[in-house]
């Protein structure tokens, strides 16, 4: 149940004439007794409208005067959004004979044609006020309120994100609030402009086409309207047309797979930060506390603690609030049945408030591992993106529910056939290595296709300050040791700062001795897992430079923010 919540026009859109039908009043309250909101976003007065409309009490919340006055039927109450009209204005409008002239809490309203008479006085008194227009009304309001702003202050009452909301108007001041809604619906007799910008136009008029709204929304539990194309989070661009690919609509999942240092967990942050653009929540699951300096997201976790459940629901239940779960102090073989439970929460906060829109879990071997015991999947898998070494590490329950794939790195081609052997699918791939920056993706949709991705990168450069590799405590088999040339020494560094500090104190015939074996970028890149580190490393174990200690020390600090 995606949608849970209906904002509504009045006049021209659940009205005809000012009066709402019986037929819509019924379609209403069967939207309000299956357990969903509904908000009235409407020009009127509040007076007026009590007047054209008793039974306020329909609705959760009423947003009147344009935005500017946000209602509360249910407690009485009235909350101003907006700075009251100023009083040099009324008076010149009054004094220039504009009949009829509405004063209400924060809106001065007239009709046509007198536009040119207000548009003047605001330029003559040096207001910053804006017109708005609603087929024959003339509305003054402050900057910054309209429709949308004051749907915005319903949603933030309701805890709703505006992705779980579908908006319904027929005029020129519903389109900033429809523009905001994660469905936009006009109906039939709605201006042409504002059909031209919505996702679906109903095929009756007004009222009918509000029922008929209602009815489709409620025909299933799963999203009966067509998909959005409005709020669309970029993934790539198909490298043989240029189109741009976007990560899959409601309802499918994603498994972007890879080796360490194969640009996934760049195409990763690249795809949080168009969530975070569009608003989307998200909650990231991070066994390796890799997104710790995730800056459009609250980290909870971590060492030396791990997340309590209660902890990471409550941090969600703010539309506005998205989390990444470090589980970097759970034991290994504890992260499956934590991952369990955390996903029966996730799922009980969908199913009141239609939110996290998306799970995303890396390193999905370590909580969804395909040695074990089964997990304990729901019914409905929705929205959520696997990232991972290879696809057959992942548990085979898990394969069947993912409807999209993106491959990186140069191994891409075989993690793609890896995923097909496991879901006994075949395609024929061509041969062609892929340069840097590119992947390979498929969906379902289009079985027989692979298409070259040109991946997409963050706007701002994701600088590595991993926890535990910087700071944290690698285990023996992962460290690095300074032995020397006759494994005289026995120096273990468990993490880049300590690698630091000892590389600086030992002496030149140990440094030079592990250099020439290329012991350190073979480290960098297997127990780091930092290929472009890596790389930086191996061409001055290539190089002749006469200092290559402190080479290798500044290049650490330029991708790592080490302690002091």
């Amino acid at each position: 149940m995606r949608y849970l919540a209906l904002a509504t026009d009045y006049d021209g859109t659940i009205a005809a004439h000012g009066d709402v039908d019986a037929e819509t009043v019924c379609a209403l309250k069967r939207f309000r007794d299956v357990g969903r909101r509904l908000i009235l976003v409407t020009g009127r007065h509040l007076e007026d409208l009590r007047r054209v409309f008793p039974d306020l009490g329909l609705f959760d919340l009423v947003v009147v005067e344009n935005g500017a006055v946000l209602y509360d039927p249910h407690q009485n109450e009235q909350t101003l959004l907006s700075p009251e009209p100023p009083p040099a204005l009324v008076a010149e409008l009054k004094r220039r004979a504009v009949v009829p002239l509405d004063v209400g809490r924060g809106i001065v309203a007239t009709w046509s044609p007198h536009e040119t008479t207000v548009l003047g006085v605001i330029r003559e008194l040096g207001l910053e006020h804006q017109v708005i227009f609603n087929k024959g009304a003339v509305m003054v309001l402050a900057p910054g309120v309209n429709k949308a702003s004051g749907l915005r202050a319903a949603l933030a009452k309701l805890d709703l994100s505006p992705h779980n909301v579908v908006g319904v108007g027929d005029a020129e001041n519903d389109h900033a609030f429809l523009q905001l809604c994660g469905f936009s619906v006009a109906v039939e007799n709605a201006l042409q402009t504002l059909k031209s910008e919505v996702d679906w136009v109903t095929a009756g008029p007004r009222g009918r086409g509000v029922v008929e709204l209602i009815d489709r929304l409620l025909a299933s539990e799963g999203d009966p309207l067509p998909g959005s194309t409005r709020h669309r989070v970029k993934m790539g661009e198909d490298l043989g047309t240029e189109a741009p690919v976007y990560l899959p609509g409601s309802g499918e999942n994603l498994l972007i797979a890879g080796a360490s240092g194969s640009g996934k967990s760049t195409t990763m942050s690249a795809i949080l930060e168009g969530m975070a653009k569009e608003q989307f929540q998200f909650c990231l699951v991070d066994p390796e506390g890799d997104f710790d300096e995730l800056r459009d997201a609250l980290v909870l976790g971590g060492a030396p603690r791990t997340s309590e459940l209660d902890e990471v629901q409550s941090a969600l239940a703010k539309p506005d609030h998205n989390v990444a779960v470090n589980l970097l102090a759970l034991p290994l073989l504890d992260r499956p049945q934590y991952f369990e439970h955390l996903l029966l929460r996730i799922q009980e906060l969908r199913a009141r408030t239609g939110r996290p829109h998306w799970l995303v879990v890396e390193e999905a071997h370590h909580t969804l591992p395909a040695a074990g015991v089964e997990p304990q999947l729901p019914r409905e898998l929705r929205n959520v993106i696997f990232v991972t070494v290879r696809p057959d590490h992942l548990s085979p329950s898990v394969l069947p529910e993912i409807a999209h794939v993106v491959t990186t790195g140069r191994e891409a081609k075989a993690t793609l056939e890896h995923f097909f052997r496991a879901i006994g699918h075949t395609v024929l791939l061509d041969d062609t290595p892929l340069e840097a920056g590119q992947g390979l993706y498929w969906t379902r949709h289009a079985p027989d296709r692979v298409v070259v991705l040109k991946l997409l990168a963050p706007t701002i450069e994701r600088k590595r300050h991993r926890r535990k590799y910087a700071q944290g405590r690698l285990g023996e088999d992962k460290s690095f040791y300074f032995r020397g040339p006759e494994g005289e020494l026995n120096l273990r560094a468990h993490n880049l700062s300590m690698f630091v500090e000892l590389a600086r104190g030992v002496d030149e015939g140990t440094w030079r001795f592990h250099l020439r074996q290329c012991d350190y970028s073979a480290w960098i890149a297997d127990c780091i897992k930092d290929e472009a580190l890596a790389d930086h490393v191996r061409a001055i174990e290539a190089g002749e430079g006469a200092d290559t200690r402190q080479q290798v020390i500044d290049v650490i600090l330029e991708h790592y923010t080490l302690p002091e």
